[in-house]
């Protein structure tokens, strides 16, 4: 097995550096035949490896970034998406930064061609690639073993991957240890352990360590908690530290003037793209162009959130919260584009200004959705121990559809691991994120039937 996951890491090695060499040979070869020659700064050879490095290190930050070499990790597509989304980005800056030094827009056909050649080698890359991994590394044969809760969920998302994972056989804790322990050394090449009891779980999780298998964990509450702690070295035993709140004094300053000084630009640039949007939901129906609707900030402080409006003015006439489902016939078609694009959530830099939310952080609730989810989930409320956010860790991993409790533990890893550099991370990876097609879709019919089954609730909407 470690010489199977040898094996494995190095062919990852060379499929991402042949990827990054060939894409930074082909930007050389523009380079000198037509980059150079739009600017007129004389260029020597170690300025021709300057550019050609600056161009290396972005690609590699950028593909890192967001996932471009995760061939295995990620579907086909993804990966290919990935590994575009960010040669384009990188494309875009090294073509401004020609323009820059050339003190002119120079000519795009250079940059459309050197773009298009990049997108058929990476989805050229990625085909092999990902065919060259599916049959040297088959999915792994794993062992489900779950509690009371039902597997079905869980069972549900391995087998969107068939491609990597297969679960072979699921057992109830309550068939045995001794049971679980025989079994998973029949076939296995890992386990998965699903809403167990904690000290069964850790016996497990022991027995696999010892035996150098594989073990996928589904994390509860106090889990994520404790991914957050702060390692100390006090005595000659190891302390973890949960602190009693979120962010320090530094953190929220730093975290506010970044706010406040983004949002400010922001308003400035796009306030065309705003005005052009408020005339056409006006041209559209005659209603409200904004609406408002009270959230929940920090420590629960109530707020009324801004958004341009995209269902249509009687949208909840009867006064009941629903969900947005898919292909829903409360949107208009002005506000299905806005949707898409996220322009409707653009208002809300107004509410980053006046410091009721924050770049980052948890997407605010309604006060009785809130109340509802505290029915069934108490820790719910710890979300509360930060700004709400535009965007967020649940934004970025998540779905629209994924389940609360998982959105919850996102929002917790995102509290408990803060730092300066996450935020701007999480705000880098919202670029590529608001092009997803499933991070804006609606839920399925069947969900809609309760609230508490459904997502953020944030496409819910009362008039203003």
């Amino acid at each position: 097995m470690k010489k199977l996951e040898t094996s494995r890491r190095i062919l990852l090695l060379i499929l991402s550096l042949l990827s990054l060499v060939s894409q930074v040979a082909v930007y050389a070869l523009f380079w000198f035949h037509s980059y150079k020659e739009e600017i007129a700064i004389t260029f020597w050879i170690k300025g021709d490896l300057l550019m050609i490095s600056i161009y290396a290190v972005l690609l590699f930050f950028f593909s890192k970034m967001y996932g471009g070499m995760k061939i295995g990790y990620l579907k086909a597509w993804e990966v290919f998406f990935s590994q575009a989304f960010s040669t384009t980005c990188v494309n875009i800056i090294t073509y401004a930064m020609i323009s820059l030094m050339s003190a002119k827009l120079v000519s795009l056909r250079g940059f459309l061609i050197l773009l298009a050649v990049d997108l058929i080698w990476i989805a050229l890359w990625t085909a092999i690639s990902q065919g060259l991994y599916s049959m040297l590394f088959p999915p792994r044969d794993m062992l489900l073993v779950y509690g009371e809760r039902s597997p079905d969920d869980i069972m549900r998302k391995f087998e969107s991957r068939p491609d990597k994972y297969h679960i072979c056989k699921s057992m109830n804790i309550e068939e045995g240890y001794d049971a679980i322990c025989e079994e998973i050394q029949n076939r296995y090449d890992a386990m998965v352990l699903w809403d167990l009891p904690t000290v069964t779980r850790n016996r497990l999780l022991k027995y696999c360590f010892a035996q150098s298998i594989r073990v996928y964990l589904m994390p509860k509450i106090p889990d994520v908690l404790i991914k957050g702690t702060t390692e100390m070295h006090i005595f000659d035993s190891p302390i973890y530290l949960i602190r009693e709140y979120a962010l320090n004094i530094e953190q929220r300053f730093t975290k506010r003037c970044m706010d406040i000084f983004c949002s400010s630009i922001l308003l400035i640039i796009i306030s065309p793209v705003l005005l052009i949007t408020a005339i056409l939901i006006k041209l559209y129906d005659g209603g409200p162009v904004l609406y408002k609707q009270i959230r929940c900030t920090l420590n629960g402080k109530e707020f009324k959130i801004l958004k341009f409006r995209s269902m249509k003015v009687d949208a909840e006439k009867d006064g009941v919260a629903r969900l947005a489902k898919k292909k829903d016939d409360r949107i208009t078609p002005i506000g299905k584009f806005i949707r898409a694009v996220r322009i409707d959530e653009l208002p809300q830099l107004i509410n980053i200004l006046k410091g009721e939310m924050s770049f980052v952080g948890p997407r605010p609730e309604r006060p009785e959705i809130i109340q509802q989810y505290l029915e069934d989930m108490p820790e719910f409320e710890y979300r509360l121990k930060v700004k709400a956010g535009l965007t967020g860790y649940a934004q970025i991993y998540g779905k629209y559809n994924t389940t609360p409790y998982d959105k919850l533990k996102l929002d917790l890893t995102y509290i408990e691991n803060y730092t300066i550099w996450l935020d701007l991370k999480l705000l880098l990876l919202t670029l590529k994120t608001v092009l997803k097609p499933e991070s804006t879709e609606g839920v399925e019919k069947s969900q809609t039937t309760a609230l508490k089954k459904g997502s953020s609730g944030q496409n819910n909407e009362g008039q203003a």
